[in-house]
Formats: C-alpha cells, sequence, structure tokens
C-alpha cells in the first residue's frame, strides 16, 4: 500500500449533487424546487416552528395556571382506617403492613373522616385539626414525625 493507491472504504463516500445543470442530469431546470412558492425563491427558507397557515403550536397551548414543583406530596388515611391495625402505635411500618398506604418515603397525613374506637398512639408527617380531636377523644394520642 502506498499513498497513490489510497482509496476510500466502499459505499463511505457519495458523489455530490449538482443541480441545475441541463435536463439530462433529471435536476435541470427548476433544479428539484418545483414551480413557483415560498421555497422555490433563491434565500429560501422558513423559521422554525413556522407551521404555515395552521395555528402555531405555541398559541395552541393553555397559558394560565401554574404548577408548584415544591408542593408537599402525603398519602391520605382517615381517622375511620385506623382502626384496621392491630397494634396500639400506630405508624407509617403498620399502615403499610396493613395495606392502608403503598410507599414508606412519602409521608402520610391522617384526616378526621369517620370514627375511632379505641385509644391508639398515631405517627404521621401531618395531621388535621378534626383528626387530632378525634384521636384524643377517644384516649390517643398524635404525634408528628
Amino acid at each position: 500500500m502506498e499513498l497513490h493507491t489510497l482509496k476510500p472504504a466502499p459505499g463511505s463516500t457519495k458523489k455530490r449533487r449538482r443541480v441545475g445543470r441541463g435536463p439530462g442530469s433529471g435536476l435541470g431546470k427548476t433544479s428539484g424546487k418545483g414551480h413557483k412558492g415560498q421555497l422555490s425563491r433563491s434565500g429560501a427558507s422558513r423559521k422554525p416552528g413556522r407551521e404555515g397557515g395552521q395555528m402555531p403550536l405555541h398559541r395552541r397551548l393553555p397559558k394560565f395556571g401554574f404548577t408548584n414543583i415544591f408542593k408537599k406530596q402525603f398519602q391520605i388515611i382517615n381517622v375511620s382506617d385506623l382502626a384496621k391495625c392491630k397494634d396500639k402505635e400506630i405508624t407509617p411500618e403498620t399502615l403499610r403492613a396493613a395495606g392502608l398506604i403503598k410507599k414508606l418515603d412519602i409521608p402520610v397525613k391522617v384526616l378526621g373522616n369517620g370514627t375511632l374506637e379505641g385509644a391508639f398512639t398515631v405517627k404521621a408527617g401531618a395531621f388535621s385539626k378534626s383528626a387530632i380531636s378525634k384521636i384524643e377523644a377517644a384516649g390517643g394520642k398524635a404525634e408528628v414525625v
């Protein structure tokens, strides 16, 4: 192998398309641009996002409201659900074992819907005022973890 015998690998290079070089080339006269119209002109280009006469995407999308990315997510439990746990001390682990919540990494909030029979010590991420009053009325204790 010598410098004057080097060639590119087969199929790695293509011949350049030469437009506007007569009818025999297949790309003569209008050079593959068709007749008239926006893109047939010299220097023709469209801006990104241009959609012809169609309403552009940035005008079709709603532009009101917003999503708070710092919002705290809670798993919701009602006071009436606490009776399904057998233990006297209710933690997120016992709620998970009873099948009332799915994940341990998302905090639990106890709401005051329903009635509570028996005194429980409930440990959760947050409580509603009515939930605290119902737990304490039943002789239990609500602790924020």
